[in-house]
């Protein structure tokens, strides 16, 4: 557990999460991309164990314990210095984003292209709201499913949720 002390950013006697996440994008991330790391996405938020401050992590060889471990140890000090959570107890964690994360960022969809994933949409289309294909194409505002042999183009704006199809050999 870590407690720190720096600005204050306390409403209602609490921390604003969204605060808390863009002090850490500004200052932790950077430091973290200098290691070598992408950093996925930064999440504050309250678990069964209390507040957790977790920077999902990858790069182009996986993430293993040692990464999280070396990460953790190169954020730590900052940290305590910038206090993001004034004071507040949270847990650090470093994680990996795992292998079913959902696609978000334009190297979600090239690492999954030519790749089985489910999208669901927001509302139903034609009555159905989840669609299953190989994912052919993607730019920045669509991307294109081959569902039985036809192609089928989604506007993301459209769609709540899009992940890989995770099938075990």
């Amino acid at each position: 557990m870590h407690n720190c002390n720096a600005p204050h950013f306390v409403k209602g006697g609490i921390i604003l999460a969204s605060k808390v996440k863009s002090i850490c994008e500004e200052k932790v991330v950077p430091v973290i991309e200098e290691l070598g790391y992408e950093v996925i996405e930064v999440e504050y938020s309250k678990k069964s164990d209390g507040m957790n401050l977790t920077f999902f992590i990858d790069n182009d060889n996986g993430i293993k314990v040692d990464d999280c471990e070396k990460v953790s140890k190169a954020i730590d000090g900052l940290l305590e210095e910038l206090n993001p959570t004034n004071d507040q107890p949270y847990i650090l964690n470093v994680s990996s984003p795992g292998i079913d994360r959902p696609l978000k960022l334009a190297r979600d969809y090239q690492r999954n292209l030519n790749k089985t994933i489910e999208v669901t949409l927001f509302a139903k289309e034609n009555g159905k709201k989840n669609f299953e294909g190989k994912l052919i194409s993607f730019d920045d505002e669509k991307f294109t499913l081959e569902i039985d042999g036809k192609e089928k183009t989604f506007e993301k704006k459209n769609v709540a949720h899009v992940v890989p199809v995770i099938t075990l050999k």
